[in-house]
């Protein structure tokens, strides 16, 4: 294993920002030009207007007033100097750290500490801080996949067979060559079979086609990307999954209900959290942490925007554009394959299959519209071109696909492509729109009414949509507002130079399936990356393919099993689980196969316990094939015996996959590889600067040691986690660009101003609050816990009490009830300034001080300022019964308890939420209001 001043060396980091910036051009450079029509659920689309209004970007006019400046003499001339006299890398950490420096010596002195190293020294054990040198098709599932052609005639008779067997029918609505299927009688069928049948399908298609729950699927899912929302070479972009009421505390990932506040107000919660896994554990229905909801709200902002008629509209232009590829392409003799209802055979969706007899035709057209400039879609079959019609279809782009289809054409070659394409252009506008959706099959044609609330029917002009996002912006606590201290979160400072290359054209519009040769600008980003987290984190190889930190995990121990089948010996699927250990870890596990095992921590320093690991490790030893840890632990102390974890499980043969939430940690200090671990996970969204977004995008990145390499899920050889080859590779440059600006330096001087921060607090809020685990010295890793415990005994506060209160001095609460009920996990991370740190600490110490008067007698145990917030202005205004205000404590206690918020203030929208009456009445979709608002 690397010393840890290899490591950096290894990395190759630049911390010039102007060299960064250089390289980011070439790289989007040398992405090609092609328009796709690949489809496979990804469509080119044009955001019109949306994106503009801000929603992906806050700082859309940064770089315009410069861009005048590069041919003034006087501009070269400061270039010049500038080139002479080269920025020190802190430069650009300094903006990205928060303390000044001699903030920074200030809180050292405030802990006792002469210096950062001699800080460092008492929260990182010796050993782990300067690491000795070392040198070291997947069954997830037991159930077995049987493919059917559906369509066939004997499909059913087949599905009969299976009996008891079938677990579920999935069908694709419609399927990847476009076809467009009656599954009624299917669905009976499988429901007759006591079983389910969910249905792959696509937004913009079903504004004409026939929802999959009206004829009877349970499940229906797919991609929301066509709803605004760039292609960026595979992402991020937003599932959708829906379920029928019996099915909904099943679904994975967060759900958002309607509930009520205190007053009877509308509000939104999360809903049916005793799913997840922070709950269930290795039982949990859902394992989702990071979902996709930025990109959840750009394509909710696209259907606003849009409206249901619109959005039709939209549908009907691509089905029109669609046949009359169709109409070309059977004018030439060519074979339309895609499967129709359509008494005359014409296609249902955007979407047109072409099948060859011989290969070479094939490959022949194929090659004259990447001539033209096209790029086809990915099939299964050298016999077969499919061409999904994207949003942005033209009258050029289909004339160039008629002159391809006559250069293989089997008749009417001599017919002019011009003569062509207007015949069929004209035609394919002969029919009105309402003549055309009454054209379609009433098996297939959707007459039911979608995207009735008025939030869709009201903000089609720019200014009014821009308003309404606004308005929807200033009811979000976020970064721009205060710290949020969210524990295992690492809400850091998102850089604006590294979100410069996000939403540019040459990075947006590329296809997760166009050929590498037109990527090549993306294939040096994801090389660099990669290289770059590999050295970090000690290990041989890395894998962008996951989209989350969950997912990362499922990849990694994935590999590990795959690893152990390879193995001659008995099966290996045990996985020891610390009990502290985050929730995602025992239900990926399970997820993977494999037999979950805890092992104990101990209960006043929160460690490991190690002769509970050894009692484990002997009485599972043939079939123990891993251990998950955390580093530093889920209780935020870096545990001195991590190396030794480490060294018993690889004595009984099994690997340790070391879970990478807490790598704010220790990037620059140390590394998974060097401390022992076989695989790791990375958060770039935490660690790596990438946006949060409200809860996704994110990227969770696998690095492996080289044994592992072969099963990582971006290699042919195995089943890939996400539908993309390199999973959400437009947000890749954020990570490359942080990294290469802090240079290693500057990631070291990060990861200790983190520990530094973190120590810093929890000094100062020891003498008014219990603080859970610390190391022999008294300190804490980036983050530390909160016992709100003994406040429920002394004046019946709980956590939950303290997170509300919060809202009324600006706050986020921290993470509440985890790892530990009823208490508050506080991380601050590096980007906070000592100003930021004090202004949350006096809110806290004040919140305690309200607490004290709770348990002196002064306020009651119910009805105080802390039972009653947060206190929205509604709230103050209306007070209690005929407007008064029946309270023991005053209205400026509540609103402006500390006064830094008479100029700084943000208003919570809402009261108290009640989390009973939004789980027993849950709502998920757009009900109309007066259904939840002032409900008894």
């Amino acid at each position: 294993m690397a010393s840890r001043l290899a490591i950096a060396r290894g990395a190759a980091l630049r911390p010039s920002l102007a060299l960064t910036r250089h390289e980011a051009r070439i790289c989007a450079r040398g992405q090609g030009s092609l328009l796709s029509t690949r489809g496979l659920t990804y469509t080119a689309k044009s955001a019109a207007g949306v994106r503009g209004a801000g929603l992906d970007d806050n700082g859309a006019l940064r770089r315009a007033p410069f861009e005048s400046l590069q041919d003034d003499p006087a501009y070269q001339e400061m270039r010049k100097i500038r080139a002479e006299n080269k920025l020190p890398w802190k430069d650009f950490s300094a903006r990205h750290i928060g303390p000044r420096d001699e903030e920074i010596q200030e809180m050292l002195n405030a802990l006792g500490a002469e210096n950062m190293d001699g800080f460092i020294s008492q929260v990182i054990p010796a050993d782990v801080l300067d690491p000795p040198q070392k040198t070291i098709q997947p069954r997830v599932f037991s159930e077995s996949g049987v493919v059917l052609d559906l369509s066939a005639p004997d499909a059913q008779k087949k599905i009969k067979t299976l009996g008891d067997d079938l677990i579920g029918v999935m069908v694709q609505y419609p399927d990847s060559n476009g076809g467009v299927s009656d599954f009624r009688e299917l669905a009976d069928l499988a429901h007759k079979q006591g079983t389910l049948l969910s249905a792959a399908t696509d937004l913009s298609n079903l504004t004409l086609l026939t929802p999959p729950g009206e004829w009877g699927a349970d499940i229906a899912f797919g991609n929301a990307q066509r709803f605004g929302v760039p292609l960026g070479y595979g992402g991020p972009h937003a599932a959708f999954m829906a379920v029928q009421d019996g099915s909904k505390r099943r679904l994975p990932g967060r759900l958002i209900g309607v509930s009520k506040d205190r007053r009877g107000d509308r509000a939104l919660r999360l809903a049916l959290q005793t799913r997840e896994q922070h709950i269930r554990r290795e039982k949990a229905t859902s394992n989702v942490c990071t979902a996709q909801a930025l990109l959840a709200n750009m394509s909710a902002m696209y259907a606003i925007y849009h409206g249901p008629e619109q959005l039709r509209e939209m549908a009907i232009n691509n089905l029109r554009h669609a046949r009359m590829i169709q109409a070309a392409a059977q004018h030439y003799g060519l074979n339309v394959a895609t499967a129709s209802v359509d008494a005359e055979g014409k296609v249902l969706s955007d979407t047109v299959s072409l099948y060859f007899d011989e290969p070479v035709v094939c490959r022949s057209l194929r090659r004259e519209l990447m001539d033209q400039g096209i790029s086809t879609g990915k099939s299964w079959s050298p016999n077969e071109i499919v061409l999904a019609v994207p949003t942005t279809f033209t009258l050029k782009l289909f004339v160039r696909i008629v002159k391809a289809f006559q250069t293989v054409a089997y008749k009417n070659h001599a017919d002019a492509d011009l003569d062509v394409s207007s015949k069929c252009w004209k035609a394919g506008f002969a029919q009105s729109s309402e003549e055309l959706i009454k054209s379609l099959p009433a098996s297939v044609r959707r007459e039911s009414k979608f995207l009735t609330h008025p939030v869709f029917n009201s903000h089609h002009s720019e200014t009014e949509m821009l308003r309404y996002m606004y308005h929807l912006q200033s009811k979000d606590l976020s970064l721009v507002h205060s710290m949020i201290p969210l524990g295992s979160c690492t809400m850091k400072l998102n850089g604006t130079t590294q979100m410069e290359l996000i939403g540019t054209d040459n990075t947006a519009n590329m296809h997760p399936h166009a050929p590498h040769s037109c990527a090549k600008g993306y294939q040096k980003l994801f090389d660099a990356t990669s290289s770059q987290l590999a050295a970090l984190t000690g290990m041989d190889a890395t894998s962008l393919q996951p989209n989350s930190g969950a997912q990362g995990e499922f990849a990694g121990l994935r590999a590990i099993r795959k690893y152990h089948e390879q193995q001659p010996g008995n099966k290996r699927d045990i996985c020891l689980i610390p009990v502290s250990a985050h929730g995602t870890n025992p239900a990926s596990a399970a997820m993977v196969g494999m037999r979950v095992v805890p092992v104990k921590c101990d209960t006043k320093t929160g460690n490991l316990d190690l002769e509970d690991l050894e009692a484990k490790c002997k009485k599972h030893a043939s079939e123990l094939g891993a251990i998950m840890i955390t580093y530093p632990s889920t209780y935020g102390v870096f545990e001195p015996q991590v190396r030794k974890v480490c060294d018993l499980v690889h004595q009984y043969g099994g690997l340790v996959y070391m879970d990478g939430a807490n790598m704010n940690a220790q990037i620059g200090l140390t590394s998974p590889g060097a401390l022992g671990a076989d695989v790791c996970h990375l958060n770039l969204h935490k660690t790596f600067c990438i946006p949060h977004g409200g809860g996704g995008p994110g990227i969770g990145p696998i690095c492996v040691k080289k044994h592992l390499i072969p099963y990582l899920p971006h290699k042919s050889t195995q089943t890939p986690v996400s539908s993309a080859a390199f999973g959400s590779a437009s947000i890749v440059p954020i990570s490359w660009a942080y990294i290469s600006t802090m240079g290693d330096e500057g990631l070291r001087k990060a990861t200790t101003v983190a520990l530094l921060n973190a120590n810093y607090m929890l000094t100062r809020l020891k003498d008014h609050y219990p603080i859970l685990y610390t190391n022999e010295q008294g300190r804490c890793a980036h983050e530390f816990i909160i016992d709100a415990r003994p406040f429920q005994k002394t004046a019946g506060i709980e956590a939950i009490d303290i997170a509300k209160r919060l809202q009324d001095y600006g706050f986020h609460a921290p993470t509440m009830s985890w790892p530990v009920p009823n208490t508050l996990m506080v991380e601050p991370t590096e980007s906070e300034s000592k100003e930021e740190l004090d202004r949350f600490v006096d809110a806290m110490i004040s919140i305690r001080n309200e607490i004290r008067e709770i348990e002196e007698g002064k306020q009651p145990k119910e009805g105080n300022v802390l039972k009653n917030s947060p206190h929205p202005q509604r709230d103050l205004i209306l007070g209690d019964a005929e407007g008064k205000w029946d309270r023991p404590y005053s209205r400026e206690k509540a609103a402006y308890p500390l006064p830094y918020l008479l100029e700084k203030k943000f208003w919570p929208s809402v009261g108290r939420v009640d989390d009973t009456y939004g789980d027993t009445n849950l709502f998920c979709t757009c009900p109309p209001v007066e259904d939840t608002t002032n409900s008894a």
